[in-house]
This record gives structure tokens, C-alpha cells and sequence, in this order.
């Protein structure tokens, strides 16, 4: 498992079988193929799950559009032809559904995955992504490698990364809200807290990928969803309800806020594990609160 130390590396840890091999950075350098490639083959696993990646939020991706469109195509690149080389037989890759034209037709669906550009605020990040489907289609192809990719909706979860300005919604609400809390200062929000998501916590992503890295093995990607949307002000309300917040939340509708809704298909996952429940988000943001405030100020920023 690459990007071991990451949000949904560390759910795999709690639930993952003994034998998996764990690996981070300070493992290899994934953007070096060098690295990458002795890494693989002393290993030798059959299968991995390929997590790494360099990410953020609306401020990350718009402040290092750059370096997040070029770590992530050397990383995935570097990742699934050592893979190839070293007689990976399953492999699967992680995507998001912010990597989805801005225009596309909702719900989102993969047959639209590259219809048109996807939105600017997060374009470099996007489009290094989208190649993680081309790459394992095109290996898929030439020499029947069991290449899949998944697709999640919003992951949150304990292990986050919690930057106040690079960070993805949830973390990043959670930490300016417990600052406010321990200052008695205003909870400030970018956006106006209309926009819509469709959030999945991280154990469930962990369990679906333990599931498509033995069972999966459609040329298809797969979108990670439970088809529910809440609202950034419902997250908002939410977080400052768990942490008994009694300073005043402020929208700033001068920020950036991405996209209002991206709406994604339930239905392929559904058919495929009608049984699956997935965690409320209540339960999640409890769950991500109490790890938080339990473990800060030792958390990743």
C-alpha cells in the first residue's frame, strides 16, 4: 500500500490483513523511478493499493497547481510501470470526483470522466489524475494488467491533514473551529456555506478498497459514493454542535468555495454491494472531532 501514512493508508491499518506492506515517504521517493522501482521489487506484491498522492484543498490547489500537476503525474507514472515491471498482478489507484469537467452532466458519471476541462480552482491536480485512468486503461490494453481505479466522493477522518489554509473542507473546518473555541473568537468560513458535497468517511473508503483489490476488475472506474449531499453550513452547524462552540460563525462570500454541487452515480457501486452501509456523516464528524481534539496539537499540517 502506497501513502500508508496518509488519511485512508491509516484506516487500512486498523483493518487491513497482517501481511500488508506498508509504505510512505520515508520508504521512497514515489516522484523517483528509481526508487520506486527497487521498492517494488523487493517487495514483490501481488497486489497493491495505490494511495499516494500530493493533495489539498480549494487554497492548496490553488496556490501550488504546479507542483500538485507534477508530483502526481511523476508518482502515478513511476508507480504503475514499476508495478508492471516487477509483476504487480492486481492494482488499484485512487481518483476524486473533483476530477470531473466542470461542465459534466450530473449525477456524475465515468462515461463523462473527460468530456471538458474540470474546474480551475483545482485544474493542475485534476488533470494529473484523470491520466491515473488513461495509464491503467492503456496497460489494461496492451498487456491485460488488472488495473482498476476508484473513484471517492469527500473523504474525512481521524489522520487528516489539518492545515488552516491547505486542507480539505472538513479537517480545516474542524481545526478553525477548535482555535475559535479555545479563543473565544468567530469561526470565519470561506464561501457562503451553500455549497453541496458528498462526504465518505475513511474506514468506508478503506473497506471498499480492500474489497475492489481482490475483487474489482472492471477497465471501469468506480465512483465511491453513498448519492447523499450535505451542505458546508449542515458541516459547519454540525462540527460547532459536537464541539459545543459558543463564538459566532461568519460566511466570507468574497472566498473561493469551488464548484455548488457535483452530484455523483450511486448506482454501479450499488449493484455491486447492495449490502454496504455506509457511516453517517454525523457519526463520522463525531468520530473525527474526538480523534482530533484527543490528539492535537500532534497532528499533520
Amino acid at each position: 500500500m502506497t501513502g500508508a501514512d496518509g488519511l485512508v493508508g491509516n484506516a487500512l491499518r486498523r483493518i487491513a490483513p497482517h501481511n500488508t506492506i506498508y509504505v510512505n515517504r520515508e520508504d521512497a521517493d514515489l516522484a523517483d523511478f528509481q526508487q520506486t522501482m527497487t521498492l517494488l521489487v523487493a517487495e514483490s506484491p501481488t497486489h497493491v493499493i495505490h494511495l499516494a498522492a500530493v493533495v489539498g484543498g480549494i487554497g492548496g490547489n490553488l496556490m501550488h497547481s504546479g507542483e500538485f500537476f507534477r508530483e502526481n503525474i511523476l508518482i502515478n507514472t513511476n508507480v504503475l510501470e514499476c508495478a508492471r515491471i516487477a509483476g504487480v498482478t492486481n492494482l488499484v489507484s485512487f481518483m476524486s470526483t473533483c476530477v470531473f469537467p466542470d461542465a459534466a452532466p450530473y449525477p456524475l458519471s465515468v462515461e463523462n470522466l473527460h468530456d471538458g476541462p474540470p474546474h480551475p480552482s483545482n485544474f493542475g491536480y485534476a488533470y494529473a489524475k484523470r491520466m491515473l485512468e488513461v495509464q491503467s486503461r492503456a496497460y489494461r490494453a496492451q498487456w491485460g494488467m488488472n488495473y482498476s481505479v476508484l473513484v471517492p466522493t469527500n473523504i474525512f477522518g481521524p489522520h487528516d491533514n489539518w492545515s488552516l489554509d491547505e486542507g480539505h473542507v472538513i479537517p480545516s473546518l474542524i481545526h478553525k473551529a477548535y482555535i475559535a473555541k479555545v479563543e473565544s473568537s468567530p469561526l470565519y468560513v470561506w464561501g457562503s456555506g451553500q455549497p453541496l458535497r458528498e462526504f465518505i468517511y475513511s474506514e468506508d473508503v478503506a473497506r471498499l478498497a480492500l474489497w475492489a483489490a481482490s475483487n474489482y476488475s472492471s477497465p471501469e472506474p468506480l465512483i465511491l459514493t453513498s448519492g447523499v449531499e450535505t451542505s458546508i453550513r449542515e458541516v459547519v452547524d454540525t462540527i460547532a454542535g459536537i464541539m459545543e462552540l459558543k463564538s459566532p460563525v461568519e460566511f466570507d462570500s468574497t472566498k473561493p468555495e469551488g464548484q455548488f454541487r457535483k452530484p455523483s452515480n450511486p448506482k454501479p457501486l450499488e449493484i455491486l454491494l447492495p449490502d454496504f452501509h455506509f457511516t453517517p456523516v454525523l457519526t463520522g464528524l463525531e468520530k473525527t472531532v474526538d480523534w482530533f481534539e484527543s490528539n492535537y496539537p500532534n497532528v499533520r499540517m
